[in-house]
C-alpha cells in the first residue's frame, strides 16, 4: 500500500458524520499508477469514470427527508480519483442537512468533487422513477466472450496471455461478465462487466478471455484496473482503435464505471443485470 493510502478511511473504521461535511473525500493521484504502467508525458487514453450513488438524501426546509440517484462523471484526465468509501462517508454527510431544493444538492456535490478530482464533475441528480425510466437494465452490445471452453490456470494479471490471433483485419465488440479484481487496500472482492471495442488485427478471444480472468486475484481500484487492460491490450495487439468500459456492481451505494478510449469516448449510460 501506497504513502497517500495509508490517510485513507480504506480499511479502517469510520465514524458517520450525517451533518455536511466536504473534507471527508479522500482524492488519490492517478499519476503513480500510470508510471506504473510505463505511461510517461500524454496520456495513450481518452475517457472518464461513471459513478452512480443509489444512497442520496438530505432533509428539506421542512425537515422532510428527500431521496434521489446521482450520476457524475469524473474526467480521465483529473489529476485525481476519488476513493468511494470517502465518497460514502460524503454523501452521509447530507443525511441530516437541510438544502433549499434537489438543485442545491447537485450543485454542492459538483463543487466538492471538482475540487477534490482538480476536474469539473458533472452531477445530476434523479427522482427514482425517473431514473429507472432512463435506465432500464440491458445488456452490453457485442459478442460474450464466456461461454468459449477455454482452460484457464492463471489468475494474477499477465499481458503475455494476449495475443493476435492473425493480421485480419476486423472491427469486433467484444464483452464478459467475468471480470472480478480485488480492492487495492482492503482486498474485498470487487465484480464487474467489460467490453472491449477495437479495430485491427483478430485478437484472439480464448487469450483475450484467459487474460481478463487473470485480474481475478489482482488488486487495483476499477478505474486503475480499465487502464491495465487498456494499456495491455494496446501494446500486446496493437489495435488501430480501442475502447474498454467496465461497469462494476455496486458497493456501499456505489457503482463505478470507467472507459478509456484511443478516441474521444463517452461512457454509454446504461445498467446491467448486476447493477
Amino acid at each position: 500500500m501506497t504513502d497517500h493510502l495509508k490517510d485513507s478511511p480504506l480499511g479502517k473504521i469510520s465514524s458517520y458524520q450525517d451533518q455536511y461535511e466536504a473534507g471527508l473525500l479522500f482524492a488519490i493521484p492517478r499519476l503513480e499508477k500510470r508510471q506504473e504502467l510505463g505511461i510517461t508525458g500524454a496520456w495513450p487514453f481518452y475517457g472518464e469514470d461513471l459513478w452512480t450513488a443509489y444512497e442520496v438524501s438530505w432533509l428539506s426546509p421542512s425537515g422532510k427527508p428527500e431521496v434521489a440517484i446521482a450520476e457524475w462523471t469524473i474526467p480521465a484526465d483529473s489529476p485525481y480519483l476519488i476513493e468511494s468509501k470517502s465518497i460514502k462517508l460524503y454523501l452521509n454527510s447530507f443525511n441530516q442537512t437541510v438544502f433549499n431544493d434537489c438543485p442545491s444538492v447537485a450543485a454542492t456535490i459538483s463543487k466538492d468533487l471538482s475540487e477534490a478530482a482538480g476536474r469539473v464533475v458533472s452531477v445530476q441528480l434523479f427522482s427514482l422513477d425517473e431514473y429507472f425510466e432512463k435506465r432500464p437494465l440491458t445488456k452490453f452490445d457485442g459478442v460474450c466472450l464466456d461461454q468459449q471452453n477455454v482452460a484457464i490456470q492463471t489468475y494474477e494479471n499477465s499481458i503475455n496471455l494476449l495475443r493476435t490471433e492473425s493480421e485480419e483485419q476486423v472491427h469486433e465488440v467484444l464483452y464478459s461478465d467475468l471480470l472480478k479484481s480485488n480492492c487495492l487496500v482492503t482486498g474485498q472482492p470487487d465484480w464487474g462487466s467489460v467490453q472491449i471495442a477495437y479495430t485491427g488485427a483478430k485478437i484472439d478471444r480464448q487469450a483475450l478471455l484467459q487474460y481478463l480472468v487473470s485480474f481475478r486475484l489482482h488488486n487495483e481500484f476499477h478505474e486503475q484496473c480499465v487502464e491495465r487492460i487498456f494499456t495491455d491490450i494496446w501494446r500486446a495487439c496493437a489495435p488501430k482503435m480501442l475502447s474498454v468500459y467496465a461497469r462494476y456492481t455496486r458497493r456501499g451505494g456505489l457503482d463505478i464505471n470507467p472507459i478509456r478510449s484511443s478516441v474521444p469516448m463517452t461512457a454509454p449510460k446504461i445498467r446491467l443485470a448486476r447493477q
